[in-house]
């Protein structure tokens, strides 16, 4: 790895060894390229779909973009600098990714918890979805979860970066991560950012719970369909989102579990890929796979490419 300047913090990665910077660099070129590809098809079709207009699928495109938006804050700045053989990143550079990250991943789950809310009403208040879920309604809620993850962002980045920094600025990590970023505090000054995570970590216990709360009236109210078929419909619009739902709170629950050494080991490379790339590699191949009118709705778009080509 190449100096740093003390403006800046110095990315350790995962390995110093030249070969091993490569492998790394394509292993995450891949995932990445998985997730920009996923995430365009499930935005691209449910905004040229017309069987796909309803707040669902809405809630869906904007869901995908915060995805290929968080994956590509932290892993094509890792590939580059893999490639080049440095983790030189400069302070400003460093309060950006700092921002965009938490920005993102509290908007993901801000998004989530108002999809939760959008299968309640759909399951629980069938007959008033219209009426709830309306053109205002949807409109409102994105805007209140990319500004409440604005905020989120705003507040931890100010809270870590308002602090002093001491001896040499090394991040074992490949990205500029908070815990790290405080690890290298002088004295107590990480207390400020301390509140601030304390505060965010409750907010994003309520959404958690509030999730929690809508599935089980979901399920109760499922389970009591007399139709087999009309338990079957319902299952297969909540069940993908539960199980997005799951996959990012676990890996999320994962990067405040586990260990923080000077010296990653091969598990603490498994978790970092897991919180920060796995989600949005795979919440498109989940909402693909399980979900009929997705699919449906991509054959088409497909079957339409192919004519306009052979015409």
């Amino acid at each position: 790895m190449d100096n740093f300047t003390m403006s800046g913090f110095l990315l350790m990665g995962f390995s110093v060894k030249p070969e091993l910077e490569i492998f790394y660099a394509c292993l995450f070129l891949v995932l990445y390229l998985l997730a920009l590809t996923g995430n365009m098809l499930i935005i691209t079709t449910a905004s040229l779909d017309d069987s796909l207009q309803s707040p669902m699928y809405f809630f869906l495109k904007h869901l995908s973009l915060l995805d290929l938006c968080y994956i590509s804050v932290t892993v094509p700045r890792f590939i580059y600098n893999s490639l080049m053989h440095s983790g030189n990143i400069s302070l400003w550079e460093c309060i950006v990714q700092c921002f965009a990250f938490v920005t993102f991943a509290a908007a993901e789950l801000f998004m989530l918890t108002v999809m939760s809310y959008d299968r309640y009403v759909a399951i629980c208040l069938p007959l008033r979805y219209d009426v709830i879920m309306n053109v205002r309604t949807c409109v409102q809620g994105v805007s209140g979860v990319w500004v409440s993850g604005a905020i989120s962002g705003v507040m931890h980045a100010a809270a870590t970066f308002s602090v002093h920094f001491c001896g040499p600025r090394v991040i074992h990590q490949f990205f500029c991560d908070v815990p790290q970023l405080l690890k290298l505090s002088c004295s107590n000054e990480y207390i400020s950012d301390l509140a601030v995570t304390v505060f965010l970590s409750f907010l994003s216990l309520g959404c958690v719970i509030f999730i929690g709360f809508s599935y089980m009236h979901i399920f109760s109210s499922v389970l009591r369909m007399p139709s087999a078929e009309g338990r079957a419909k319902a299952f297969s619009t909540c069940l993908p989102h539960l199980a997005v739902v799951i996959l990012f709170i676990s890996s999320s629950a994962f990067e405040f579990l586990k260990p923080h050494s000077d010296s990653p080991t091969a598990l603490d490379i498994l978790l970092t890929i897991f919180y920060t790339v796995v989600p949005p590699t795979f919440n498109p191949l989940i909402y693909s796979l399980r979900n009929k009118a997705m699919k449906l709705a991509l054959s088409n778009i497909f079957k339409r490419r192919n004519e306009y080509l052979f015409f």
